[in-house]
């Protein structure tokens, strides 16, 4: 079951990472990775957690554990977009960009 909780929260903090990536490739607007801002890396990074997400998600066998599984994404998942609201991107705030 540990392995399961594990995989899943990683692909609940992935999942949860790519969005903000993607969502400003596909909108043509800046947003720091470590390979620069341009929307083309951010459109591209994004999609790549995404299927990385997608990934862990399958490995995790969730379905072996459903409940455990879900708690796990979905801590993943908050911790994620709390990172990103408080602390955002390379500790940078949102006018920043």
């Amino acid at each position: 079951m540990w392995h399961t909780m594990i995989l899943a929260f990683l692909a609940g903090v992935t999942a949860a990472n790519a969005t903000p990536h993607f969502v400003r490739g596909i909108t043509k607007r800046p947003f720091p990775t470590p390979f620069g801002p341009s929307p083309v890396v951010n459109f591209v990074a994004g999609w790549a957690m995404y299927v990385l997400a997608a990934l862990l998600a399958v490995w995790a066998d969730m379905p072996a554990h459903p409940v455990a599984a879900g708690i796990a994404v979905a801590v993943g998942v908050l911790l994620m977009g709390l990172f990103h609201a408080v602390v955002g991107a390379f500790g940078r705030g949102a006018d920043e960009f």
